[in-house]
């Protein structure tokens, strides 16, 4: 699962990476179905980066991958 969820943050990555942020893969819990990622550049301290990671990055990898139950962040 762990090469699907990287395939889909390549994806992603585009989009955050032209607002000057970025997105690192931490864990994917293969028991809790828990995606763990770490917002890094503009992205670790926007104040908007809550709702980048549950309406952005969280949604479009259960979208893609349905057996994800959660994304978090990494701090």
């Amino acid at each position: 699962m762990k090469e699907r969820v990287e395939a889909v943050l390549d994806r992603i990555r585009p989009a955050i990476q032209a607002d000057g942020g970025n997105v690192e893969l931490v864990d994917v819990n293969e028991d809790t179905k828990i995606v763990t990622v770490k917002l890094t550049g503009a992205c670790a301290g926007c104040p908007m980066s809550q709702m980048t990671l549950k309406a952005g990055i969280e949604r479009i990898i259960k979208h893609e991958i349905p057996e994800v139950v959660a994304v978090e962040a990494a701090f």
